[in-house]
Protein backbone atom coordinates (compact mmCIF):
# COMPACT_ATOMS: atom_id res chain seq x y z
CA UNK A 1 0.00 0.00 0.00
CA UNK A 2 2.79 2.43 0.83
CA UNK A 3 4.47 1.68 -2.50
CA UNK A 4 1.25 2.39 -4.42
CA UNK A 5 0.69 5.65 -2.54
CA UNK A 6 4.30 6.64 -3.15
CA UNK A 7 3.97 5.95 -6.90
CA UNK A 8 0.81 8.03 -7.02
CA UNK A 9 2.61 10.91 -5.28
CA UNK A 10 5.49 10.69 -7.72
CA UNK A 11 3.06 10.68 -10.67
CA UNK A 12 1.17 13.65 -9.20
CA UNK A 13 4.36 15.64 -8.60
CA UNK A 14 5.60 14.83 -12.11
CA UNK A 15 2.31 16.08 -13.57
CA UNK A 16 2.53 19.31 -11.59
CA UNK A 17 6.17 19.75 -12.62
CA UNK A 18 5.32 19.20 -16.30
CA UNK A 19 2.42 21.65 -16.06
CA UNK A 20 4.72 24.26 -14.49
CA UNK A 21 7.21 23.84 -17.31
CA UNK A 22 4.47 24.30 -19.93
CA UNK A 23 3.20 27.46 -18.18
CA UNK A 24 6.77 28.82 -17.99
CA UNK A 25 7.28 28.24 -21.70
CA UNK A 26 4.02 30.01 -22.54
CA UNK A 27 4.96 32.98 -20.36
CA UNK A 28 8.42 33.10 -21.95
CA UNK A 29 6.95 33.09 -25.44
CA UNK A 30 4.59 35.91 -24.52
CA UNK A 31 7.33 38.01 -22.93
CA UNK A 32 9.77 37.55 -25.78
CA UNK A 33 7.13 38.18 -28.42
CA UNK A 34 7.71 34.86 -30.20
CA UNK A 35 4.93 33.78 -32.55
CA UNK A 36 3.12 37.03 -31.90
CA UNK A 37 2.15 39.43 -34.65
CA UNK A 38 4.07 42.66 -34.83
CA UNK A 39 2.25 45.92 -34.18
CA UNK A 40 0.84 47.31 -37.43
CA UNK A 41 2.47 50.61 -38.39
CA UNK A 42 0.96 53.77 -39.82
CA UNK A 43 1.87 54.52 -43.44
CA UNK A 44 2.79 57.64 -45.39
CA UNK A 45 2.33 57.60 -49.17
CA UNK A 46 3.58 60.68 -50.99
CA UNK A 47 3.36 61.75 -54.62
CA UNK A 48 5.63 64.78 -55.07
CA UNK A 49 6.93 67.21 -57.68
CA UNK A 50 10.08 69.24 -57.18
CA UNK A 51 10.12 72.54 -59.12
CA UNK A 52 13.70 73.76 -59.30
CA UNK A 53 12.74 77.19 -60.66
CA UNK A 54 10.33 77.93 -57.84
CA UNK A 55 12.27 75.87 -55.29
CA UNK A 56 9.08 74.15 -54.18
CA UNK A 57 8.13 70.59 -53.33
CA UNK A 58 4.43 70.02 -53.82
CA UNK A 59 2.01 67.13 -53.97
CA UNK A 60 -0.21 64.92 -51.89
CA UNK A 61 0.42 62.83 -48.81
CA UNK A 62 -1.88 59.94 -47.95
CA UNK A 63 -1.61 58.95 -44.31
CA UNK A 64 -3.11 55.79 -42.88
CA UNK A 65 -3.11 56.30 -39.12
CA UNK A 66 -3.29 53.11 -37.06
CA UNK A 67 -4.31 53.72 -33.47
CA UNK A 68 -1.79 51.75 -31.40
CA UNK A 69 -2.67 53.74 -28.29
CA UNK A 70 -5.20 53.16 -25.51
CA UNK A 71 -7.12 56.33 -26.40
CA UNK A 72 -9.84 57.09 -28.89
CA UNK A 73 -9.11 59.98 -31.31
CA UNK A 74 -11.41 62.43 -33.05
CA UNK A 75 -8.55 64.63 -34.29
CA UNK A 76 -4.83 64.46 -34.87
CA UNK A 77 -2.01 66.97 -34.59
CA UNK A 78 0.78 67.02 -37.16
CA UNK A 79 4.08 68.93 -37.18
CA UNK A 80 4.62 71.53 -39.90
CA UNK A 81 8.38 71.83 -39.50
CA UNK A 82 8.93 73.94 -42.67
CA UNK A 83 7.09 76.83 -41.03
CA UNK A 84 10.05 77.28 -38.69
CA UNK A 85 11.78 78.78 -41.76
CA UNK A 86 9.02 81.31 -42.51
CA UNK A 87 9.38 85.06 -42.11
CA UNK A 88 8.30 86.14 -38.63
CA UNK A 89 8.85 82.78 -36.95
CA UNK A 90 9.74 83.17 -33.28
CA UNK A 91 11.78 79.96 -33.10
CA UNK A 92 15.14 80.56 -34.75
CA UNK A 93 16.43 77.76 -36.98
CA UNK A 94 20.04 78.87 -36.44
CA UNK A 95 21.67 80.98 -33.76
CA UNK A 96 22.65 84.58 -34.47
CA UNK A 97 26.30 83.55 -34.52
CA UNK A 98 25.64 81.11 -37.37
CA UNK A 99 23.49 83.28 -39.60
CA UNK A 100 26.23 84.35 -42.01
CA UNK A 101 27.30 80.77 -42.66
CA UNK A 102 23.75 79.50 -42.87
CA UNK A 103 22.60 82.23 -45.29
CA UNK A 104 25.59 82.83 -47.64
CA UNK A 105 23.34 84.77 -50.04
CA UNK A 106 21.50 86.73 -47.35
CA UNK A 107 18.45 85.98 -45.21
CA UNK A 108 15.89 83.81 -46.99
CA UNK A 109 12.55 82.29 -46.02
CA UNK A 110 10.49 79.19 -46.69
CA UNK A 111 7.26 77.65 -45.42
CA UNK A 112 4.61 75.00 -45.96
CA UNK A 113 1.09 75.66 -47.20
CA UNK A 114 -1.69 73.12 -46.70
CA UNK A 115 -4.21 73.38 -49.53
CA UNK A 116 -6.66 70.79 -48.31
CA UNK A 117 -7.33 67.65 -46.29
CA UNK A 118 -9.77 64.93 -47.35
CA UNK A 119 -10.88 61.44 -46.31
CA UNK A 120 -13.12 58.96 -48.12
CA UNK A 121 -14.19 61.58 -50.63
CA UNK A 122 -15.07 64.20 -48.03
CA UNK A 123 -13.18 67.39 -47.18
CA UNK A 124 -12.02 67.48 -43.59
CA UNK A 125 -11.91 70.48 -41.30
CA UNK A 126 -8.35 71.50 -40.53
CA UNK A 127 -6.56 74.43 -38.96
CA UNK A 128 -2.97 75.64 -38.68
CA UNK A 129 -2.16 76.37 -35.06
CA UNK A 130 0.75 76.99 -32.72
CA UNK A 131 2.96 79.95 -31.92
CA UNK A 132 4.81 79.56 -35.21
CA UNK A 133 1.97 78.03 -37.25
CA UNK A 134 3.87 74.84 -36.63
CA UNK A 135 0.96 72.49 -35.96
CA UNK A 136 -1.74 71.17 -38.29
CA UNK A 137 -4.92 70.03 -36.56
CA UNK A 138 -7.05 67.63 -38.59
CA UNK A 139 -10.61 66.81 -37.53
CA UNK A 140 -11.12 63.14 -38.40
CA UNK A 141 -14.12 61.81 -40.29
CA UNK A 142 -15.08 59.55 -37.39
CA UNK A 143 -13.90 58.34 -34.01
CA UNK A 144 -10.85 56.09 -34.23
CA UNK A 145 -10.67 53.56 -31.41
CA UNK A 146 -7.66 51.45 -30.37
CA UNK A 147 -6.51 49.05 -33.13
CA UNK A 148 -8.64 50.89 -35.69
CA UNK A 149 -7.30 52.93 -38.59
CA UNK A 150 -8.30 55.84 -40.79
CA UNK A 151 -6.86 57.20 -44.03
CA UNK A 152 -6.73 60.85 -45.03
CA UNK A 153 -4.91 62.87 -47.68
CA UNK A 154 -3.11 66.20 -47.31
CA UNK A 155 -2.30 68.42 -50.28
CA UNK A 156 0.63 70.71 -49.54
CA UNK A 157 3.41 72.83 -50.99
CA UNK A 158 6.73 73.34 -49.25
CA UNK A 159 8.81 76.34 -50.31
CA UNK A 160 12.53 76.12 -49.62
CA UNK A 161 14.68 78.85 -48.15
CA UNK A 162 18.17 79.50 -49.52
CA UNK A 163 19.86 78.16 -46.41
CA UNK A 164 22.48 75.52 -45.64
CA UNK A 165 20.24 73.49 -43.38
CA UNK A 166 18.26 70.27 -43.08
CA UNK A 167 15.58 71.84 -45.24
CA UNK A 168 16.73 74.31 -47.87
CA UNK A 169 18.93 74.73 -50.90
CA UNK A 170 22.58 75.70 -51.16
CA UNK A 171 25.23 75.91 -53.85
CA UNK A 172 25.54 72.13 -54.26
CA UNK A 173 22.60 70.35 -52.66
CA UNK A 174 18.87 70.61 -52.11
CA UNK A 175 18.19 69.20 -48.66
CA UNK A 176 14.71 67.82 -48.06
CA UNK A 177 14.58 66.93 -44.40
CA UNK A 178 11.35 67.26 -42.39
CA UNK A 179 9.57 68.68 -45.43
CA UNK A 180 6.13 67.09 -44.94
CA UNK A 181 3.37 67.01 -42.30
CA UNK A 182 4.11 64.21 -39.81
CA UNK A 183 1.87 63.03 -36.97
CA UNK A 184 2.86 64.35 -33.55
CA UNK A 185 3.77 61.80 -30.94
CA UNK A 186 1.06 61.04 -28.41
CA UNK A 187 1.89 60.16 -24.80
CA UNK A 188 -0.76 58.70 -22.53
CA UNK A 189 -1.69 61.14 -19.81
CA UNK A 190 0.22 63.97 -21.52
CA UNK A 191 -1.43 64.28 -24.92
CA UNK A 192 0.21 65.24 -28.20
CA UNK A 193 3.80 66.47 -28.15
CA UNK A 194 3.80 69.75 -30.08
CA UNK A 195 7.21 71.20 -29.18
CA UNK A 196 8.54 74.11 -31.21
CA UNK A 197 11.49 73.89 -33.55
CA UNK A 198 14.74 75.02 -31.96
CA UNK A 199 18.19 76.03 -33.19
CA UNK A 200 19.81 73.83 -30.54
CA UNK A 201 19.91 70.15 -31.37
CA UNK A 202 17.44 68.09 -33.37
CA UNK A 203 13.90 68.91 -32.22
CA UNK A 204 12.25 65.70 -33.48
CA UNK A 205 10.24 62.84 -32.02
CA UNK A 206 8.24 60.31 -34.02
CA UNK A 207 7.02 56.74 -34.30
CA UNK A 208 8.31 54.27 -36.84
CA UNK A 209 6.10 54.00 -39.92
CA UNK A 210 6.12 52.62 -43.44
CA UNK A 211 6.75 54.97 -46.38
CA UNK A 212 6.01 54.93 -50.09
CA UNK A 213 7.36 58.01 -51.87
CA UNK A 214 7.27 59.01 -55.53
CA UNK A 215 9.03 62.20 -56.63
CA UNK A 216 9.43 63.95 -59.99
CA UNK A 217 12.56 66.08 -60.40
CA UNK A 218 14.88 67.41 -63.16
CA UNK A 219 16.78 64.54 -64.76
CA UNK A 220 20.13 66.31 -64.45
CA UNK A 221 19.87 65.80 -60.68
CA UNK A 222 20.84 62.74 -58.63
CA UNK A 223 18.60 61.66 -55.76
CA UNK A 224 19.69 60.23 -52.40
CA UNK A 225 16.97 59.18 -49.98
CA UNK A 226 15.93 57.27 -46.87
CA UNK A 227 14.07 54.83 -49.08
CA UNK A 228 14.99 51.83 -51.15
CA UNK A 229 14.67 52.65 -54.86
CA UNK A 230 11.97 50.47 -56.45
CA UNK A 231 12.00 51.94 -59.95
CA UNK A 232 13.02 55.07 -61.81
CA UNK A 233 12.25 56.41 -65.28
CA UNK A 234 13.11 59.52 -67.27
CA UNK A 235 10.99 61.33 -69.85
CA UNK A 236 11.25 64.83 -71.33
CA UNK A 237 13.97 65.89 -68.92
CA UNK A 238 12.08 64.73 -65.81
CA UNK A 239 12.93 61.73 -63.67
CA UNK A 240 10.34 59.88 -61.62
CA UNK A 241 11.68 57.79 -58.75
CA UNK A 242 9.64 55.50 -56.52
CA UNK A 243 10.96 54.46 -53.10
CA UNK A 244 9.84 52.53 -50.06
CA UNK A 245 10.96 52.69 -46.45
CA UNK A 246 9.91 50.04 -43.95
CA UNK A 247 9.86 50.62 -40.19
CA UNK A 248 11.58 54.01 -40.29
CA UNK A 249 10.69 57.05 -38.20
CA UNK A 250 11.30 59.76 -40.81
CA UNK A 251 12.01 60.22 -44.52
CA UNK A 252 14.69 62.47 -46.00
CA UNK A 253 15.87 63.19 -49.55
CA UNK A 254 18.78 65.12 -51.05
CA UNK A 255 19.03 66.30 -54.67
CA UNK A 256 22.18 67.48 -56.43
CA UNK A 257 23.56 67.96 -59.94
CA UNK A 258 27.07 67.69 -58.47
CA UNK A 259 27.08 64.22 -56.89
CA UNK A 260 29.72 61.56 -57.43
CA UNK A 261 28.76 58.16 -56.02
CA UNK A 262 30.79 55.31 -54.52
CA UNK A 263 29.03 52.21 -53.22
CA UNK A 264 29.75 48.80 -51.74
CA UNK A 265 27.80 45.79 -50.56
CA UNK A 266 28.59 44.97 -46.93
CA UNK A 267 26.69 41.92 -45.75
CA UNK A 268 22.99 42.62 -46.24
CA UNK A 269 23.50 46.38 -46.59
CA UNK A 270 24.46 48.50 -49.60
CA UNK A 271 26.52 51.47 -48.45
CA UNK A 272 26.39 54.52 -50.70
CA UNK A 273 28.67 57.53 -50.25
CA UNK A 274 27.64 60.65 -52.18
CA UNK A 275 30.54 63.07 -52.62
CA UNK A 276 30.93 65.95 -55.04
CA UNK A 277 32.30 65.73 -58.56
CA UNK A 278 36.07 66.03 -58.40
CA UNK A 279 36.40 64.68 -54.85
CA UNK A 280 39.43 62.42 -54.53
CA UNK A 281 38.50 60.84 -51.19
CA UNK A 282 35.39 58.86 -52.18
CA UNK A 283 36.98 55.47 -51.50
CA UNK A 284 38.40 56.68 -48.18
CA UNK A 285 34.99 57.93 -47.03
CA UNK A 286 33.33 54.72 -48.20
CA UNK A 287 35.84 52.71 -46.16
CA UNK A 288 35.02 54.76 -43.04
CA UNK A 289 31.35 53.99 -43.59
CA UNK A 290 32.05 50.28 -43.97
CA UNK A 291 34.23 50.15 -40.86
CA UNK A 292 31.56 51.96 -38.83
CA UNK A 293 28.78 49.66 -40.00
CA UNK A 294 30.78 46.50 -39.22
CA UNK A 295 31.94 47.82 -35.83
CA UNK A 296 28.46 48.79 -34.64
CA UNK A 297 26.92 45.59 -36.01
CA UNK A 298 29.34 43.72 -33.77
CA UNK A 299 29.05 45.95 -30.69
CA UNK A 300 25.30 46.63 -30.64
CA UNK A 301 23.42 44.38 -33.05
CA UNK A 302 22.75 44.10 -36.77
CA UNK A 303 21.76 47.14 -38.80
CA UNK A 304 18.25 46.13 -39.95
CA UNK A 305 18.00 47.92 -43.29
CA UNK A 306 19.20 47.10 -46.80
CA UNK A 307 20.87 50.43 -47.48
CA UNK A 308 22.80 53.23 -45.81
CA UNK A 309 23.44 56.51 -47.63
CA UNK A 310 26.06 58.98 -46.40
CA UNK A 311 25.62 62.29 -48.21
CA UNK A 312 27.93 65.28 -48.48
CA UNK A 313 25.78 68.40 -48.40
CA UNK A 314 25.51 72.13 -47.82
CA UNK A 315 24.80 72.01 -44.10
CA UNK A 316 25.56 74.48 -41.33
CA UNK A 317 26.35 71.84 -38.70
CA UNK A 318 28.82 68.95 -38.87
CA UNK A 319 26.25 66.30 -39.69
CA UNK A 320 22.65 65.22 -39.33
CA UNK A 321 21.03 61.82 -38.97
CA UNK A 322 17.96 60.48 -40.74
CA UNK A 323 16.87 56.86 -41.09
CA UNK A 324 19.09 55.14 -43.69
CA UNK A 325 20.64 58.50 -44.62
CA UNK A 326 22.98 60.96 -42.94
CA UNK A 327 24.15 64.41 -44.01
CA UNK A 328 27.84 65.31 -43.74
CA UNK A 329 28.60 69.01 -44.02
CA UNK A 330 30.93 69.97 -46.85
CA UNK A 331 32.57 72.36 -44.37
CA UNK A 332 33.94 69.46 -42.27
CA UNK A 333 37.74 69.37 -42.42
CA UNK A 334 39.62 66.26 -43.48
CA UNK A 335 40.91 65.91 -39.91
CA UNK A 336 37.37 65.73 -38.53
CA UNK A 337 35.74 63.82 -41.40
CA UNK A 338 36.06 60.31 -39.95
CA UNK A 339 34.75 61.42 -36.56
CA UNK A 340 31.67 63.11 -38.04
CA UNK A 341 30.84 60.22 -40.38
CA UNK A 342 31.15 57.67 -37.56
CA UNK A 343 29.07 59.75 -35.14
CA UNK A 344 26.24 60.16 -37.65
CA UNK A 345 26.27 56.47 -38.56
CA UNK A 346 26.08 55.63 -34.84
CA UNK A 347 22.77 57.50 -34.84
CA UNK A 348 21.34 54.78 -37.07
CA UNK A 349 21.29 52.66 -33.89
CA UNK A 350 20.62 55.46 -31.39
CA UNK A 351 17.68 57.50 -32.73
CA UNK A 352 17.07 55.62 -36.00
CA UNK A 353 16.26 52.18 -34.58
CA UNK A 354 16.05 52.95 -30.85
CA UNK A 355 14.17 56.24 -30.83
CA UNK A 356 13.62 58.90 -28.19
CA UNK A 357 12.25 62.39 -27.66
CA UNK A 358 15.17 64.42 -29.01
CA UNK A 359 13.51 67.65 -27.92
CA UNK A 360 13.38 66.82 -24.23
CA UNK A 361 15.95 64.03 -23.72
CA UNK A 362 18.66 64.76 -26.28
CA UNK A 363 21.40 63.07 -24.23
CA UNK A 364 19.78 59.68 -24.81
CA UNK A 365 20.82 59.58 -28.45
CA UNK A 366 23.52 62.25 -28.67
CA UNK A 367 25.47 61.09 -25.64
CA UNK A 368 25.34 57.46 -26.71
CA UNK A 369 26.20 58.28 -30.34
CA UNK A 370 29.17 60.29 -29.09
CA UNK A 371 30.37 57.45 -26.88
CA UNK A 372 29.79 54.99 -29.72
CA UNK A 373 32.21 57.09 -31.76
CA UNK A 374 34.82 56.65 -29.03
CA UNK A 375 34.14 52.90 -29.11
CA UNK A 376 34.70 52.91 -32.87
CA UNK A 377 38.19 54.36 -32.53
CA UNK A 378 38.91 52.01 -29.62
CA UNK A 379 38.13 49.09 -31.92
CA UNK A 380 39.76 50.54 -35.05
CA UNK A 381 43.23 51.58 -33.96
CA UNK A 382 44.42 51.96 -37.57
CA UNK A 383 42.78 55.40 -37.57
CA UNK A 384 45.47 56.57 -35.17
CA UNK A 385 43.14 57.89 -32.47
CA UNK A 386 43.71 57.01 -28.82
CA UNK A 387 40.28 56.46 -27.26
CA UNK A 388 41.56 57.05 -23.73
CA UNK A 389 43.05 60.39 -24.77
CA UNK A 390 39.77 61.28 -26.47
CA UNK A 391 37.88 60.66 -23.23
CA UNK A 392 40.42 62.67 -21.25
CA UNK A 393 40.12 65.55 -23.74
CA UNK A 394 36.35 65.43 -23.37
CA UNK A 395 36.71 65.55 -19.60
CA UNK A 396 38.98 68.59 -19.80
CA UNK A 397 36.64 70.28 -22.29
CA UNK A 398 33.69 69.80 -19.94
CA UNK A 399 35.61 71.05 -16.90
CA UNK A 400 36.77 74.12 -18.84
CA UNK A 401 33.18 74.85 -19.84
CA UNK A 402 32.02 74.65 -16.21
CA UNK A 403 34.87 76.83 -14.97
CA UNK A 404 34.45 79.56 -17.60
CA UNK A 405 30.66 79.74 -17.39
CA UNK A 406 30.81 79.83 -13.59
CA UNK A 407 33.34 82.65 -13.60
CA UNK A 408 31.32 84.69 -16.12
CA UNK A 409 27.77 84.10 -14.89
CA UNK A 410 28.36 83.06 -11.29
CA UNK A 411 26.81 79.63 -11.81
CA UNK A 412 26.16 77.07 -14.52
CA UNK A 413 23.34 74.60 -15.05
CA UNK A 414 24.95 71.21 -15.72
CA UNK A 415 21.73 69.18 -15.81
CA UNK A 416 21.40 67.00 -18.88
CA UNK A 417 17.76 65.96 -19.02
CA UNK A 418 15.92 69.13 -20.05
CA UNK A 419 14.20 70.60 -23.14
CA UNK A 420 16.31 72.12 -25.92
CA UNK A 421 14.76 75.50 -25.16
CA UNK A 422 16.21 75.36 -21.63
CA UNK A 423 19.80 75.43 -22.85
CA UNK A 424 20.81 79.09 -22.90
CA UNK A 425 23.61 78.73 -25.43
CA UNK A 426 24.79 76.20 -27.98
CA UNK A 427 28.02 75.48 -26.02
CA UNK A 428 25.89 74.67 -22.97
CA UNK A 429 23.77 72.29 -25.05
CA UNK A 430 26.80 70.57 -26.61
CA UNK A 431 28.67 70.18 -23.33
CA UNK A 432 25.68 68.87 -21.38
CA UNK A 433 24.38 66.41 -23.99
CA UNK A 434 27.32 65.34 -26.16
CA UNK A 435 30.33 65.74 -23.87
CA UNK A 436 28.74 64.98 -20.52
CA UNK A 437 26.68 62.24 -22.19
CA UNK A 438 29.89 60.61 -23.40
CA UNK A 439 31.38 60.85 -19.92
CA UNK A 440 28.22 59.37 -18.38
CA UNK A 441 28.35 56.26 -20.56
CA UNK A 442 32.05 55.84 -19.88
CA UNK A 443 31.34 56.12 -16.15
CA UNK A 444 28.62 53.44 -16.40
CA UNK A 445 31.07 51.18 -18.24
CA UNK A 446 33.71 51.77 -15.59
CA UNK A 447 31.21 50.99 -12.81
CA UNK A 448 29.78 47.73 -14.17
CA UNK A 449 32.72 46.42 -16.20
CA UNK A 450 33.09 45.76 -19.90
CA UNK A 451 31.27 42.43 -20.02
CA UNK A 452 28.08 43.72 -18.41
CA UNK A 453 28.24 47.09 -20.16
CA UNK A 454 28.35 45.67 -23.67
CA UNK A 455 25.79 43.03 -22.77
CA UNK A 456 23.50 45.86 -21.61
CA UNK A 457 23.98 47.80 -24.85
CA UNK A 458 23.08 44.78 -26.97
CA UNK A 459 20.02 43.94 -24.89
CA UNK A 460 18.93 47.60 -24.89
CA UNK A 461 19.15 47.67 -28.70
CA UNK A 462 17.33 44.36 -29.06
CA UNK A 463 14.57 45.22 -26.60
CA UNK A 464 13.76 48.69 -27.93
CA UNK A 465 14.36 48.35 -31.67
CA UNK A 466 11.71 50.38 -33.58
CA UNK A 467 10.36 51.76 -30.30
CA UNK A 468 10.88 54.94 -28.31
CA UNK A 469 12.67 55.03 -24.96
CA UNK A 470 12.58 57.40 -22.01
CA UNK A 471 15.24 57.97 -19.34
CA UNK A 472 13.22 55.66 -17.07
CA UNK A 473 13.10 52.79 -19.58
CA UNK A 474 16.79 53.25 -20.35
CA UNK A 475 17.69 53.01 -16.66
CA UNK A 476 15.40 50.00 -16.12
CA UNK A 477 16.96 48.21 -19.10
CA UNK A 478 20.52 48.75 -17.87
CA UNK A 479 19.55 47.77 -14.33
CA UNK A 480 18.12 44.49 -15.59
CA UNK A 481 21.04 43.71 -17.91
CA UNK A 482 23.83 44.54 -15.46
CA UNK A 483 22.19 43.38 -12.25
CA UNK A 484 23.06 46.71 -10.62
CA UNK A 485 20.74 49.44 -9.36
CA UNK A 486 22.08 52.36 -11.39
CA UNK A 487 19.16 54.74 -10.95
CA UNK A 488 20.63 57.04 -8.28
CA UNK A 489 24.00 57.06 -10.03
CA UNK A 490 22.56 57.98 -13.46
CA UNK A 491 20.08 60.49 -12.02
CA UNK A 492 22.91 62.34 -10.26
CA UNK A 493 24.45 62.92 -13.69
CA UNK A 494 21.17 63.91 -15.31
CA UNK A 495 20.21 66.33 -12.54
CA UNK A 496 23.63 67.99 -12.40
CA UNK A 497 24.37 66.78 -8.88
CA UNK A 498 27.45 64.73 -9.71
CA UNK A 499 30.80 66.43 -9.24
CA UNK A 500 33.11 65.61 -12.14
CA UNK A 501 36.79 65.94 -11.27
Amino acid sequence: MKKIILNKKIKFISTIFLFAIIISIVIFLCLTGLKQEEIALSTYKMDLIYDNDKKTLSGSEEITFINNYDNMFTYLYLHLYPNAFREGASAMVVSSAEENNAYPEGISYGDIEVQGVASEGENLTFSVEGVDKNILKVELLREVYPDESITFTIDFTTTLANINHRLGYGANTINLGNFYPIICMYESGKGFKTDLYHSNGDPFYSECANYEVTINYPSNYTLASSGELINSSTEDGTTTSCMTGTKIRDFCMVLSNNFSLASKQVGNTTIQYYGYNGDTNLDTCLQICEDALLTFNNLFGEYPYSQLSVVKANFIHGGMEYPNLVLISDDVSNDDLAYVIVHEIAHQWWYGVVGNDENNHAWLDEGLAEYSTILFFENNTSYGEDSKSMIENSLQSYKTFVRIFTSVTGSVDTSMDRPLSNFNTEPEYVQCTYTKGLLLFDAIRDSVGDKKFFKALKEYYQEFSFKNVTPATFIASFNHSTGYDLESFIMSWLNGEVVIE
